[in-house]
């Protein structure tokens, strides 16, 4: 699932091609990615609204309209293309705009998980999904005492706490990997025995390693890519998700299961 990186990423490519755009025509092909409103208000609501920016919280891309705010979520393989219009249609481009200069902006979903939402805007941070989100990596309020005080009464692992959007929004299993393995704790630690320095420890390299990712256009892994050609680099960069040998003490990295997820950490570096 693309995690905040790749969210930017997307975001970032999409900007110059959708906004300043507007809407002229909206077709759905699968029900099911249209979360809310019903799939005939979606469509009508959007019609001749206006695209005037794009931005992120957490793993949603958040594209403001001239009155609404159409929230979107990638879920596992979503991304974006672009046709001219009147190109044959793939089987799993599930939803197309049709913009004002005669291109189609089309949602394409192997998958079928993705999400919409179309929203009032002077309400939107203040419903669901976006209201429960917690800080955003980058935010100066992410301190350690921030992480600290909302984990020290947590018995779950300290790698299922991070994955917690209520908390840090953005973080997924890739870069919760990568954090633990450079702050040198072990993922099935219970949060309630992370000290005050470790929390520390833990915001230095989630801001580390999440700048140096979006710097690179994220993480391409199994289909992901923001769009045709744009793929991440930061695959190239990864210390510990998916490797077989440790970096620093050239040990074997091991891989097991925690909070469901598949972990990567090294037994001797991660004590």
């Amino acid at each position: 699932m693309p995690e905040k990186p790749e969210v930017i990423t997307v975001a970032k490519c999409l900007e110059p091609k959708i906004v300043g755009r507007t809407i002229e025509q909206v077709q759905v092909y699968w029900d099911n990615i249209i979360a809310s409103p019903s799939v005939e208000q979606f469509q009508k609501q959007l019609l001749h609204q206006k695209i005037t920016s794009i931005s992120t919280r957490g793993k949603w891309i958040l594209v403001f309209l001239s009155q609404d705010l159409l929230l979107i979520h990638l879920r596992m393989e979503g991304k974006f293309f672009f046709r001219k219009e009147g190109t044959v249609r793939n089987k799993h481009e599930h939803v197309v705009f049709t913009l004002d200069n005669g291109i189609e902006w089309r949602f394409h979903d192997v998958r079928k998980f993705g999400k919409m939402w179309l929203l009032p805007k002077e309400n939107a941070f203040l419903e669901k999904p976006l209201c429960d989100l917690g800080l955003e990596y980058d935010d100066v309020h992410l301190t350690g005492q921030y992480l600290y005080e909302k984990i020290h009464d947590r018995s779950l692992p300290i790698k299922t706490v991070l994955l917690d959007q209520s908390i840090i929004a953005g973080i997924g299993n890739i870069y919760d990997d990568e954090i633990l393995f450079l702050s040198k704790i072990r993922p099935a630690t219970k949060a309630r025995r992370i000290s005050k320095k470790q929390c520390e420890s833990l915001v230095i390299h989630t801001k580390e390693i999440l700048d140096r990712a979006v710097s690179l256009g994220g993480t391409t892994i199994r289909s992901f890519s923001s769009e045709e050609g744009v793929h991440g680099l930061f695959q190239n960069e990864l210390c510990i998700h998916g490797q077989k040998i440790c970096p620093l003490c050239h040990g074997p990295v091991k891989k097991i299961v925690v909070g469901g997820r598949g972990t990567y950490y090294c037994p001797v570096c991660q004590k």
